[in-house]
């Protein structure tokens, strides 16, 4: 029998914070938390809140590695709502973890959940019980020479457990986009890391920085990440026009310009069932 490299985890509360006008970081914690094994940089997570109106998180706790077919076969309007989020922190001794959310535009139903966060509340979470697991996508080849970082808000918590993660002394350049001056972080790292951060009156998103920038010489690595067609314009900048090979970017649409991801979860259920 092979053994998930997923568990559930039915967590509590235990602190919410407004760490500055555009992020709230709520720390749960839990008797099961002893067997998570988060991979750090951009640990991906997912939450369950409960179904509104309820109390309880239903999931499917029992169906191991077919966790996700039998999720989408509860009745949808009992089952958690579910949502993709970026381990900001894991400690031991005790066992605890940390999430950033990102109060951007209309919030969203987790970012709701998380500004009226109390201690005590239930949240559950689909985490790795295997540091190395599929939720992990920074994975730099052994012989990139540098390494390039871009992020909206959104990301920000993955770019925080990437540069914690990185060697010491490893080259990397940086641009984060946020909302508000005091939504920027001390983000410790052993790297050689150059940060620039944007805010919008700047009038400069990171997809235009790297356009006008002087990179480093030799062979890099780029994780990009935020809104997914300025990904994925960037991604095409990078390829074409400065002739990174595809196969050293890694690029992730945390969200969709106009799209909830509640829309995306039912557009994939949608085309599984055609197909």
């Amino acid at each position: 029998m092979t053994t998930a490299p997923y568990e559930f985890f039915d967590l509590r509360v235990l602190r919410a914070d407004r760490i500055s006008p555009g992020f709230v970081r709520v720390t749960l914690g839990g008797e099961k938390l002893t067997r998570f094994a988060g991979g750090g940089r951009d640990q991906r997570i997912k939450l369950f809140l409960p179904h509104p109106g309820r109390r309880e998180i239903v999931v499917p706790r029992e169906a191991g590695l077919d966790w996700w077919p039998a999720w989408k076969r509860m009745d949808p309007d009992e089952r958690a709502t579910m949502r993709t989020y970026t381990l900001r922190e894991h400690r031991r001794e005790p066992d605890e973890v940390d999430i950033d959310f990102a109060l951007h535009g209309d919030a969203g139903v987790a970012a709701r959940w998380a500004a009226r966060a109390r201690p005590g509340d239930p949240l559950t979470i689909l985490g790795p019980v295997q540091e190395e697991n599929g939720g992990v996508d920074f994975r730099p080849p052994a012989d990139a020479d540098w390494t390039l970082i871009t992020a909206d808000a959104t990301a920000l918590p993955a770019v925080a457990g990437i540069l914690a993660w990185l060697p010491p002394g490893t080259k990397a350049r940086v641009w984060i986009e946020v909302d508000h001056a005091a939504d920027r972080q001390d983000l410790p790292t052993k790297a050689d890391a150059e940060i620039t951060w944007l805010l919008p009156e700047d009038r400069t998103t990171a997809d235009q920085a790297v356009r006008a920038a002087t990179l480093p010489e030799g062979s890099p690595y780029a994780w990009i990440a935020g809104e997914a067609s300025t990904i994925r314009a960037l991604r095409r900048h990078l390829v074409n026009d400065r002739a990174i090979d595809r196969a050293r970017i890694t690029f992730s649409g945390y969200w969709r310009r106009g799209v909830s991801e509640e829309d995306l979860i039912t557009e994939s259920i949608a085309a599984e069932a055609a197909a």
